[in-house]
């Protein structure tokens, strides 16, 4: 188990529970009224920590390294009946990109989102989670075949931003990104996004275009990290924190905003402390946004897409 800093306190008990169990169980001392005591305090520890973060701590959280990714939930909620799809048909296959169809019940869905490594190895070859215009294509070419077979679409966004390379420039990314946006506006399927992890700048909103549109607790969604934000503002990343506070990238100001739909609760301690609780929130909550969509017409489905997102930036002063 990796903590964060700020989880410091969290460790230390759960040390000192874990050596107090130990001592019981090697010797013939009683240490129940102990454990109970420490378990006590571990709890409101945990409770006053994950009540009062910070922007910049939930950012922090957003990447914890055991924190679930895309083929994570897919497999979980999909289990066997998830069948990955390959290949923009144009350049290459982008591994930073993943999409196939899946079952959640009886209903099959499009699954699209970006995938990150979990070592060395696994980084590299998912590119960090950043694709290339080839991702973004693929993701296009996947969702125009949901389309054409009338299965909705479920994008799961955690990316630290589209790869920034001169080849990815070279074959069109922003065009890649813009196009996405476009048809994603008017496809005639029902859309859910969900942001799981970190949703950067266009590299989010390539994927993150949708009818509802949904945030775990600690995650956050805005068109610039805390850090890049640093260094453009004060030439240096050590003012991440502000950053982070003036961005107003979390969850709870993106509802406030009306930029999302919703904000889906985290276990106590971040989706990776309990990922069979988040899988299932997840799964529910995926299922729940399609039974809400799947009785409108393609028509309305795109004008009350269309006029959500015409809505957005409006500013009555």
């Amino acid at each position: 188990m990796e903590y964060l800093d700020f989880e410091l306190p969290i460790k230390e008990l759960e040390e000192q529970f874990n050596r107090a169990c130990a001592i019981g169980q090697e010797s013939e001392v009683d240490v129940t009224d102990t454990c109970k005591q420490i378990e006590k305090k571990l709890n409101e520890t945990k409770k006053e920590i994950y009540k009062n973060l910070t922007a910049w701590q939930r950012v922090q959280l957003s990447r914890h390294p055991s924190r679930p990714y895309t083929l994570d939930y897919i497999k979980a909620i999909c289990g066997d009946s998830f069948l990955e799809l390959h290949g923009d048909r144009n350049v290459k296959d982008d591994k930073a990109m993943i999409g196939g169809l899946g079952k959640v019940g009886d209903q099959t869905f499009m699954f699209v989102g970006q995938q990150k490594g979990y070592n060395t190895k696994t980084r590299q070859y998912r590119n960090f989670g950043m694709a290339n215009p080839e991702g973004y294509r693929k993701a296009l070419r996947l969702m125009k075949s949901a389309e054409k077979f009338n299965i909705p679409v479920v994008c799961f966004v955690d990316t630290p931003g589209a790869y920034p390379g001169l080849e990815a420039e070279e074959r069109g990314q922003g065009e890649a990104i813009a196009r996405n946006i476009l048809e994603m506006t008017r496809l005639k399927v029902p859309i859910s996004v969900i942001i799981i992890g970190e949703g950067a700048s266009g590299g989010a909103l390539g994927i993150g275009v949708g009818d509802k549109v949904m945030m775990l607790e600690n995650t956050w969604y805005s068109v610039i990290s805390p850090e890049s934000c640093s260094s453009i503002l004060w030439r240096s990343w050590e003012y991440k924190e502000q950053a982070a506070e003036a961005l107003k990238l979390t969850a709870t100001d993106m509802k406030k905003q009306k930029l999302i739909d919703e904000i889906i609760k985290e276990p106590l301690g971040g989706a990776h402390s309990n990922r069979e609780k988040m899988f299932e929130t997840v799964q529910e909550k995926i299922y729940s946004s399609y039974m809400e969509l799947k009785n409108l017409s393609p028509e309305d489905l795109v004008k009350k897409r269309m006029d959500k997102y015409a809505d957005m930036g409006v500013f009555k002063g």
